[in-house]
């Protein structure tokens, strides 16, 4: 479970990047986090993974106060950012084992999931290859392998589906319903409205800050089979843009 409780950002240039957020994702759900550019997506996201500190209010990882126990809250997530900030003079595999031992796995454990997840994302041959010669897309595969190696309680995805091939796509999609499916949270944030769409259990969506919708995509669209980019065009929409 994610809890924001009255959260609030405001940048040293004054910007204030989330305003007030309070939001709760469950266990054994997908929730997709939608806003138009400078809406305050990523600032959330680096709140809720401890990356950033909120200026106010609490974030709560599975009960645990990110402000109060940190290492306790982000040893429960699992991370997946944006961009491709890597260790490259490092090999594959060298950095799975990193990232393994740092969050405590076992070898026996750690070895079978670095299979596990390395093949279904099809990037076990390079895995003894340096990182600095991988493609984006690799690097991506290697993020979201690493990302699960600890078995987390929560997943984080931020745009997770750049760079991926269609096969790669898919299979996210698989083992974050799987994921949800054994009691986990995942959240996930893309400006892919249309996979969203289809996966996701319950989407919000921030302006400005601020959290303007959150629901079920069946009861956001009450008045009508419409779209999601229809609804989020229309939620996000500002006066001065409408005519």
């Amino acid at each position: 479970m994610i809890r924001l409780t009255d959260v609030s950002k405001t940048y040293k240039s004054g910007v204030k990047a989330v305003d007030g957020l309070t939001l709760q994702v469950n266990d054994g759900e997908i929730f997709g986090f939608l806003g138009p550019n400078g809406a305050g997506k990523s600032t959330t996201i680096k709140m809720i993974t401890g990356i950033l500190s909120p200026d106010g209010g609490t974030v709560e990882i599975d009960g645990v106060n990110m402000a109060e126990q940190p290492i306790a809250a982000k040893s429960l997530i699992g991370f997946v950012p944006d961009n491709h900030e890597i260790y490259e003079t490092l090999k594959g595999t060298e950095f799975l084992n990193f990232v393994g031992t740092m969050y405590g796995v076992d070898s026996a454990a750690m070895a079978a999931r670095i299979d596990e997840y390395a093949t279904i994302f099809d990037i076990k041959s390079v895995l003894p290859n340096l990182i600095s010669s991988y493609s984006h897309g690799m690097k991506q595969k290697l993020l979201m392998v690493a990302a699960l190696l600890h078995q987390p309680k929560v997943w984080v995805l931020d745009e997770p589906l750049t760079g991926l091939d269609p096969q790669s796509a898919f299979q996210l999609k698989q083992i974050m319903r799987k994921q949800a499916d054994m009691g986990n949270t995942v959240f996930f944030s893309s400006h892919v409205i249309d996979v969203v769409e289809k996966v996701c259990d319950r989407i919000g969506i921030i302006d400005h800050g601020k959290l303007v919708a959150v629901d079920t995509l069946d009861n956001l669209r009450a008045d009508g089979n419409v779209s999601l980019e229809s609804l989020f065009l229309t939620i996000t929409a500002h006066d001065g843009d409408k005519e």
